[in-house]
């Protein structure tokens, strides 16, 4: 079953959305680690359209492929920085916000890497992947059908 293409069907939405996206280029948060926001929050919503977009991204930029293949397992890797760290422990927290809410304890530990406003610019870009993932698996959009559109086959990723 083909399903509609919200691009097309809101437009003004769509808009807005790619301008919320585009204010990242301007945030306090390296952009390394907002490749690996995007990653961890797209596995885990399950979304293959933007995990496909945002490792191909992050590959560009120079990610290296092992740390691509840690981001599931980033507890357990000695890949990460603690800042990377929390701001994947943020991710999670973010995505899936428990029933009584974000504790004390990993407001916390993520404050100790980040400062107010890094941890407000970090906790928009959680916001904004995971909108476009939940955008992108009820429309079932394909992984790499926009790889043309944002320059992507230069990630040398088939």
């Amino acid at each position: 079953m083909t399903r509609i293409d919200y691009t097309k069907q809101s437009p003004e939405f769509f808009n807005k959305m790619i301008e919320l996206s585009a204010t990242e280029k301007e945030s306090s948060i390296e952009e390394k680690t907002l490749h690996l926001v995007h990653i961890r929050a797209s596995q885990m919503n399950g979304c293959g359209f933007c995990l496909d977009m945002h490792v191909k991204q992050a590959k560009i930029h120079g990610e290296s492929e092992l740390r691509l293949y840690h981001i599931s397992i980033w507890r357990e890797s000695t890949l990460f920085s603690p800042r990377e760290r929390a701001a994947l422990a943020w991710t999670e927290i973010m995505t899936k916000i428990p029933e009584h809410g974000v504790s004390d304890e990993i407001y916390e530990r993520v404050r100790e890497q980040f400062s107010e406003k890094e941890l407000s610019d970090l906790t928009f870009s959680i916001s904004a992947i995971n909108v476009w993932n939940r955008l992108n698996v009820a429309f079932k959009t394909v992984p790499g059908t926009a790889d043309a559109a944002f320059g992507l086959s230069r990630a040398g990723l088939k």
